[in-house]
């Protein structure tokens, strides 16, 4: 659309019907931003992604993630249980040994299998599953001596594992319950012997133990599945006892969890495509490092010339006093005292020795730090307020949701009197609303670390940005003030059933275009640098062309794609000189940077 006055006049001023049926012949509606007839048909965005191969932004309403599983607690020990099983019957050893194996070699079933039958002895021996009994204790002796407190105690209060090291049932049960205390080390309890490496087997540790440390015991073996798994780990939400397992390089790293938190398997923060999560981690970093208070205290400050602690100097004369106890006077242009300083210096709101040195350049690298420091501090807090506003935005969107979902659904099914099956399409516009706000927040993450030289890119980055904010807010406003017409009053079906239309038909628009605009900046513009290339490539054909016209007298034709604006594409798209946008052929201006075509 050629400018936002037009945006709101169509939507304003035209039909349901006719506003949807106008999007695709309007300058605003490029290949992405596609109308709901794009979206029906298998052309590809000018991303070259098919949008039947979307990821899912919202996974509540779209068809389901299929890279990853949510499990809950019960499955996990369902999912133990089997691998064991499995390793029992294949190796034909006891369950004990199997979980022993299995603990050992992180869960993995293969890579047991594969070195079990490799070398078994060498497995037993690094596992600690003896075949045979390292020490040897007459059957004959009805009494032992504990190997920990040398007290000499019966046979039958004796204890010992596959090694044959007896210790009486009292300092066996104070090692286990001090391996248990100790965390996850208890899974891979060893023999108290210093000499022995035999393992202690589950099932021993289990009959030793209190109640308490058995609840203990099992909790870790139930971490230790998810914990030492590569492919699973446990949901970051608060109080969640779910674990996602996924597969990695199957696709974006972005999961839901049933208890609703939505959060990246690859880093654990909350979910943050299309930045990746290196770029988060620095985000998250610089938001919570003093370097940004440094910044504003280097920018908005300067140190006492005696005790050299920061003042800020907001209004007033130039005249300054510090605090006690230092109460050194001085004047804040030229940091000299300010006995040296009166009628003859310029006064109390000048300073001509100030003046004078910094003519002869005294200044100029401290003016020249504070500068730089106040630049950096003004882009970081844009970038960062905007950052932080998108968030609160998407906390409320997401209370509005919770509350739509709980009364006012409830509500608008008796105004209208249709069931709540049918009123999905409201729900499936604030879930998205929520969605789009949080892609939204993270753009800007995204546009604070692009390179400042790659001017094209971020022109056309802030571009896109913009029409995603534009269209989020057309959804936002449909979906929350328009909605209070039939929440409040009596409305005709007739114009429910428009408004419906209109939701769903915004609710859908304004997917796709944030899908291609995560797909886009996840493969880092490259349609950007791809389009200069080949306007480069294009010029030079054109220049090599000519030069042999000049030489021969005739040009040979190619069928090259042009980068001038007066040249047209197979597509049907000519190319800005400026910033190389592909522009529709029905255009006279670029819609990046509003360049004439020439």
């Amino acid at each position: 659309m050629d400018s936002e006055d037009d945006m709101q006049d169509a939507l304003c001023g035209t039909s349901d019907g006719d506003y949807y049926e106008k999007i695709g012949e309007e300058d605003y509606d490029s290949d992405l931003m596609p109308t709901d007839d794009d979206m029906d048909e298998d052309d590809e965005s000018d991303y070259g992604f098919d949008d039947n191969a979307a990821d899912d932004l919202q996974p509540g309403f779209r068809r389901p993630q299929s890279n990853y599983t949510v499990l809950s607690e019960k499955e996990i020990q369902q999912r133990q249980e089997e691998a064991v099983t499995t390793v029992e019957t294949v190796l034909s050893i006891s369950k004990a040994e199997a979980g022993t194996l299995l603990r050992h070699f992180k869960w993995s079933v293969s890579k047991v299998n594969d070195e079990w039958f490799a070398d078994e002895e060498r497995v037993r021996m690094v596992v600690g599953l003896l075949e045979n009994p390292a020490a040897n204790v007459g059957l004959d002796n009805k009494e032992l001596t504990c190997g920990i407190c040398f007290e000499l105690y019966s046979r039958e209060k004796m204890k010992a594992a596959i090694c044959g090291h007896f210790f009486c049932d009292l300092c066996w049960t104070g090692y286990s319950h001090t391996a248990i205390s100790d965390g996850l080390g208890c899974l891979t309890l060893r023999c108290p012997d210093p000499s022995c490496g035999a393992a202690v087997r589950e099932d021993m540790v289990l009959s030793l133990v209190s109640e308490e440390d058995r609840a203990k015991y099992t909790r870790y073996l139930l971490r230790s599945y998810v914990e030492d798994n590569r492919k699973t780990k446990w949901c970051p939400g608060p109080g969640c006892e779910y674990a996602v397992e996924f597969v990695p390089g199957s696709g974006p790293y972005d999961v839901v969890c049933k208890c609703g938190n939505n959060f990246c398997w690859n880093c654990l923060e909350e979910a943050h495509r299309p930045v990746d999560c290196d770029t988060v981690a620095k985000w998250i970093l610089k938001n919570c490092a003093e370097s940004e208070n440094m910044n504003w205290i280097l920018a908005n400050s300067k140190p006492c010339p005696k005790c050299k602690r920061p003042i800020e100097k907001n209004q007033g004369c130039m005249h300054i006093t510090c605090t006690p106890p230092c109460k050194f006077e001085f004047c804040w242009l030229c940091l000299g005292a300010w006995t040296e300083h009166g009628e003859r210096t310029g006064g109390f709101y000048a300073c001509n020795r100030y003046e004078a040195a910094k003519q002869e350049g005294v200044y100029d690298e401290s003016e020249r730090r504070r500068e730089m420091a106040k630049n950096s501090l003004e882009r970081y807090t844009h970038y960062y307020e905007r950052w932080a506003t998108n968030e609160s935005s998407r906390a409320k969107a997401l209370s509005d949701l919770q509350q739509m979902q709980a009364i006012q659904i409830e509500k608008l099914s008796d105004r209208q009197c249709q069931p709540v099956s049918q009123l999905k399409f409201v729900t499936e516009a604030w879930l998205q609303i929520v969605e789009c706000r949080r892609v939204l927040k993270w753009t800007y993450a995204y546009g604070y670390y692009l390179p400042e030289n790659e001017d094209a890119k971020r022109q056309f980055f802030e571009y896109l940005q913009g029409e995603a904010e534009a269209g989020l807010e057309r959804l936002h406003q449909c979906a929350e003030k328009d909605l209070q017409v039939y929440l409040e009053g009596d409305s005709p079906q007739s114009s429910f059933n428009d408004f419906r239309t209109k939701l769903a038909g915004l609710t859908s628009v304004t997917r796709t275009y944030f899908e291609n605009l995560v797909r886009a900046l996840e493969n880092g513009l490259a349609d950007v640098g791809n389009a200069k290339a080949q306007s480069v490539k294009s010029s030079g054909s054109s220049k090599a062309s000519a030069s042999s016209k000049g030489r021969g007298g005739r040009q040979k034709i190619g069928s090259s794609r042009s980068g001038s604006s007066r040249t047209v594409d197979d597509n049907g798209h000519w190319y800005c000189d400026s910033c190389t946008y592909a522009n529709a052929i029905s255009t006279t201006a670029c819609a990046m940077c509003h360049r004439s075509r020439i």
